[in-house]
């Protein structure tokens, strides 16, 4: 067997398996794949992902993570399908129990397995949830709209929020507790096509239109909405993540936005400009897909790894 040292000669532990923890700057030598590895540090990128089985834009609706996902309704024209993502490829699996019509704008979150939707443009009450074989319809929304936010943890506890009524944004937020849909506080600013990361009890709303497109970002603890630091790119667009930790996409365009739980900063842009794609995962791993333009949807799925440790292999020679 070899003998590697690193850059300061020190010998190179052998080790049957990685070690764990392991430091930064950290090198050994695995035996039992033979491979030389070193700990480094890695900077944010996005690469191309499986491509989706149905072109779509305006669904926005997404559930799950990056190696678990799924992805439902939207247009291209209109869709009711769904598509389950496993981290390579996208397969079809059964579609939601509503009209075709009826699939576009909707607020949505969850898991793959268990995951929540409701609302639609224009103007529905509908709502249905997904146990990861089928959809099947739930109790309806109090009020109905589109174009509205998902904060949703699972197909039994989660809340929408903000949507297009009948003439205008509006400020209501909805609870569901699994049996039925209640009205609680409404968000501080009025607004449709928002963005929502997080839970029922942890959530974070972006963004969106009011007459205008909006930066005011609001932070939910489970009882009440409070103004937070505004992101620099105002209006809708995609994210994914939490209340303490989330990834934002603008609207139309490429430009990325990291939530720290108190501050935006810059990220690194996705490669394609596009607007109105589903949002997947974690503000560590996640995901963007379809989109447009153009008018008819995209295929495309884009993933996101955050900067971070990362373990990579040295080729000798």
């Amino acid at each position: 067997m070899a003998t590697y040292y690193d850059i300061n000669g020190q010998k190179v532990q052998n080790r049957s398996s990685d070690p764990s923890p392991v430091q930064e700057g950290q090198v050994w030598y695995n035996t039992t794949s033979n491979t030389a590895k070193v700990q480094g540090y890695g900077t944010a990128s996005w690469a191309s992902g499986g491509v989706l089985g149905t072109a779509r834009y305006f669904a926005q609706s997404g559930a799950g993570t990056q190696t678990a996902g799924l992805v439902f309704g939207g247009q291209s024209p209109l869709k009711y399908n769904t598509e389950s993502y496993n981290g390579t490829a996208w397969t079809e699996v059964n579609d939601m129990s509503r009209a075709p019509a009826d699939t576009t704008g909707m607020g949505a979150g969850g898991t793959q397995t268990s995951a929540l939707a409701a609302g639609t443009q224009p103007f529905s009450t509908l709502s249905e949830s997904w146990d990861g074989s089928c959809w099947t319809s739930t109790p309806a929304l109090n009020s109905g709209r589109g174009y509205l936010a998902g904060s949703i943890q699972s197909n039994t506890a989660g809340i929408v929020y903000g949507g297009l009524g009948p003439t205008t944004g509006v400020a209501l937020t909805e609870l569901y507790n699994g049996s039925t849909w209640s009205e609680v506080a409404d968000l501080n600013t009025a607004r449709r096509s928002n963005v929502g990361v997080g839970s029922s009890t942890a959530a974070l709303g972006m963004g969106g239109y009011s007459g205008g497109n909006v930066a005011n970002c609001e932070s939910w603890d489970g009882s009440c909405w409070a103004n937070v630091n505004s992101q620099s790119n105002a209006g809708g667009g995609s994210a994914f993540g939490t209340l303490a930790s989330a990834v934002k996409t603008g609207g139309s365009g490429n430009l990325v936005e990291l939530w720290d739980g108190t501050n935006w900063s810059s990220g690194v842009n996705v490669p394609t400009t596009l607007s109105n794609r589903s949002g997947i995962g974690t503000s560590s791993l996640g995901l963007l897909a379809g989109g447009e333009p153009p008018s008819t949807g995209i295929t495309t799925t884009d993933e996101y790894t955050a900067a971070g440790p990362v373990t990579k292999t040295i080729t000798t020679s």
